[in-house]
């Protein structure tokens, strides 16, 4: 590593921590020649290979703007998207590879929010597997269900797959209050 103030080409490792949970190390360097010290800190680029073959850095605040509009109107706050875009960048990172293609980013997105609100997960998945009919939504909706049923990935909190049966009050039928 050069140093900054003499621009000598050598430098010696003095002392080694990672930051931001692992995602960076901090080194702190001293130069041989001007004895002076200063820090580097080092981050694995992982980068996204775009569909016309251009490779950019992969920027988190990309998938919180893509998932953002799928969740237009729903209960989903900052906070969770912001959970979200850590969840796809660790399972990113998670593969090993340096390099990853856009579609892989996308099948990323879409586990965790499937998990975190299912209105969201159809609109996204309908633009990013490109439904091009009523079906492919029906389709969609069948392997929801399906998931629920099966203990695949368990409802959300609050959410019920069926209403809940009326309960009669005073000789007449009411409907079950929300959450019962």
């Amino acid at each position: 590593m050069r140093c900054p103030f003499c621009h000598n080409p050598d430098s010696r490792v003095i002392d080694s921590r990672e930051a931001d949970e692992g995602a960076t190390t901090r080194r702190r360097r001293s130069c041989p020649a001007c004895g002076r010290r200063f820090t580097t800190v080092e981050e694995a680029v992982l980068a996204v290979v775009k569909r016309s073959g251009v490779s950019e850095p992969f920027n988190r605040s990309k998938v919180v703007a893509g998932v953002r509009r799928a969740c237009q109107g729903r209960p989903v706050d900052e906070d969770q998207l912001q959970q979200l875009a850590q969840q796809v960048e660790d399972a990113i990172r998670a593969s090993g590879v340096a390099e990853v293609p856009s579609h892989e980013v996308g099948l990323a997105i879409l586990r965790p929010l499937r998990e975190l609100d299912e209105v969201a997960y159809l609109r996204f998945a309908s633009v990013y597997r490109a439904f091009t009919s009523v079906e492919d939504f029906e389709k969609e909706i069948t392997e929801l269900r399906a998931r629920h049923h099966t203990g695949g990935t368990p409802p959300l909190p609050g959410m019920q797959l069926d209403p809940p049966a009326p309960r009669r009050r005073g000789g007449r039928t009411q409907p079950a209050p929300p959450g019962t």
